[in-house]
């Protein structure tokens, strides 16, 4: 009796827990982002955010090859990327953050337009800046 109690208290709260996305959910989003391009990081902000444990980051960017774009982005063009990340506390189950590449990085960048008109922001979670 006592081992199926614990079995029923497991499943009840693995369930509880915010889990990792599928790879299929990071490749709708991928597919979903307006922006598709490969940059190249210029420069990279990080700065303590309004709450505890929160990093305020914004990159600057110049655009290698546009993929895909819905703002009518140019090769050469310069763009800011913003987003916040929270600290997680050890053990923590959930979505991946997004990653934060370094100066000099070419990586992809998966955007879609923030709130000011020259900014973006991440479109893929943890995939923004990679490929599946």
């Amino acid at each position: 009796m006592r081992q199926i109690l614990t079995a029923i208290a497991a499943v009840f709260f693995l369930a509880s827990l915010h889990a990792e996305l599928p790879p299929s959910a990071y490749e709708q989003m991928q597919t979903a982002a307006p922006e598709y391009l490969e940059v190249e990081i210029l420069r990279v902000d990080i700065k303590p955010g309004a709450e505890q444990g929160q990093q305020d980051v914004e990159i600057t960017a110049r655009i290698a090859k546009v993929n895909r774009s819905s703002a009518n982005l140019q090769l050469g063009g310069i763009l800011n990327i913003v987003y916040t990340l929270t600290a997680r506390p050890p053990g923590y189950v959930g979505p991946g953050q997004v990653t934060i590449p370094a100066e000099g990085d070419k990586p992809v960048a998966y955007l879609k337009n923030g709130e000011k008109p020259d900014e973006f922001v991440p479109a893929a979670g943890a995939m923004t800046f990679r490929n599946f």
